[in-house]
């Protein structure tokens, strides 16, 4: 496995890993609805936007590649919360894999390499969301040294309420 730094030619791979980790993680979590009229097609205008613009610092997309394919992806920038000093604290802004790569040490080996790069950064502590239900996820994270820190919010930007715990952990330098 190669953990590198994401390309603008990776778009496509980032919108396919985004929608299929969607689906396989949200049933029950999100509208099934919603989650089967998702296209990587939808996704990638963000993506191409994301990676073809210039980033501020401590900002960017880590791509975990198998066998020369995308297995998944981490997205790292500086933390966009109100409540944190961004120059501190770093967020993972997102973090999805492939469902047949859950459970082989991919996303062990790309969180590893992301929480490396924000140490190097300079950042003290990393923040993520994740949404309250997703248990697969949390034991995930747990797993790695994550902890709720107590800040909860309600997010309705796909058109449904969604509630996400915020997990917080301490880098290395």
């Amino acid at each position: 496995m190669v953990i590198r730094r994401a390309e603008p030619a990776d778009a496509e791979a980032l919108a396919a890993v985004h929608v299929r980790s969607w689906q396989a993680a949200y049933p029950g979590l999100m509208p099934q609805a919603h989650l089967d009229g998702l296209t990587p097609a939808m996704r990638l205008p963000v993506w191409e936007r994301l990676l073809g613009e210039s980033s501020p610092p401590g900002t960017e997309v880590l791509v975990a590649e198998e066998d020369g394919s995308v297995a998944g992806f981490a997205s790292l920038c500086p933390g966009r919360d109100d409540d944190v000093d961004p120059a501190e604290v770093a967020e993972i802004s997102a973090i999805y894999l492939l469902p047949e790569a859950w459970g082989a040490g991919v996303g062990g080996r790309l969180m590893a390499a992301a929480l490396g790069r924000l140490g190097t950064a300079g950042f003290e502590q990393a923040v993520l969301w994740v949404v309250d239900g997703n248990a697969r996820a949390r034991r995930f994270y747990e797993r790695g040294g994550w902890r709720p820190d107590g800040a909860v919010q309600r997010d309705e930007s796909d058109g449904f309420p969604l509630t996400e715990v915020r997990y917080r952990r301490a880098l290395e330098r």
